[in-house]
């Protein structure tokens, strides 16, 4: 073969390595372009968010003293919200209680009333609805008072409830004059928002996987390189700060131009870290300076 058709055919591989390149970053860009998001995320990422409320001294993790105490502070916050076996609507992390009540139950397997009679951490707080939480956040109406942090609302799905969840969470909040984002480990939530609420700044939690083996291969795989983006195409990834230095957020967050928010931060320096590679800060464990 002469040199001139072997380079001819060096160049076309090379150029199909390219299309097929920028085709897959095409599929798994973030969102962009939308000057109303852009707006409220440069608003949002004017805050630090404490994880669950500022808790602590007797205030346990995501109670309504945790938020009071976060809003009074200055600090936005980030909050779990789960739906209930009649529909409702709490804020707590886990699905199951045992950790934060001290008793066994599902929170979707429990109805609002019996998870009312239900404390935190042996204090006197009680799991808030999530009306009460967002009532902590809300604005004032009138405009004559200094705007509310925003919240950043994470969705935890079970099972298969991930379109009820996100219809009755996206009522909830439209019915509170409140400044928010929402985000979800699981990207269906994240491609609901997608589809039925573009207007809402949406965000895909991520960590690394590779070592749960309890999740099969392809999702640990999937899930660590933010795979589902080209399903979700969020405005912003929330991935846990410990692993965050890889080549899936460096490609979405760097190259693509998503926002990154980094979990859970626990110091003062790895915050500081964070902020000047960008990130917008969900910590715990520490009041920052």
């Amino acid at each position: 073969m002469k040199a001139s058709k072997v380079l001819g055919a060096a160049a076309v591989v090379a150029g199909s390595v390219v299309a097929v390149g920028a085709a897959a970053c095409a599929v798994v860009a973030p969102r962009h372009g939308n000057p109303v998001i852009d707006q409220q995320w440069r608003e949002l990422s004017r805050y630090r968010y404490a994880h669950r409320g500022l808790h602590g001294d007797g205030m346990p993790e995501n109670s309504l003293a945790a938020f009071q105490h976060a809003r009074e502070n200055g600090f936005g916050v980030e909050l779990d919200v789960h739906l209930t076996a009649d529909g409702g609507l709490v804020v707590i992390h886990d699905s199951d209680i045992a950790r934060m009540c001290g008793r066994e139950g599902i929170v979707e397997q429990m109805t609002l009333a019996e998870l009312s009679e239900c404390r935190l951490a042996g204090t006197g707080e009680r799991i808030p609805t999530f009306d009460e939480a967002l009532d902590v956040f809300a604005c004032d109406p009138t405009g004559e008072t200094e705007l509310p942090p925003f919240v950043i609302v994470e969705l935890k799905t079970w099972g298969d409830n991930f379109t009820e969840l996100c219809e009755k969470a996206m009522a909830c909040l439209d019915a509170h004059l409140v400044r928010f984002a929402v985000e979800s480990f699981d990207p269906r939530a994240v491609a609901w928002l997608r589809n039925n609420r573009p207007d809402v700044i949406r965000g895909q939690l991520a960590e690394n996987y590779l070592g749960n083996k309890v999740m099969p291969a392809w999702m640990r795989v999937g899930g660590t390189a933010l795979v589902s983006n080209a399903l979700a195409r969020p405005d912003f990834v929330a991935y846990r700060y410990e692993d965050h230095d890889n080549a899936a957020v460096r490609l979405s967050c760097g190259v693509l131009g998503a926002h990154l928010v980094a979990w859970t931060i626990k110091s003062e320096h790895d915050l500081l870290a964070a902020e000047a590679e960008g990130a917008v800060v969900i910590f715990e464990g520490f009041l920052p300076e």
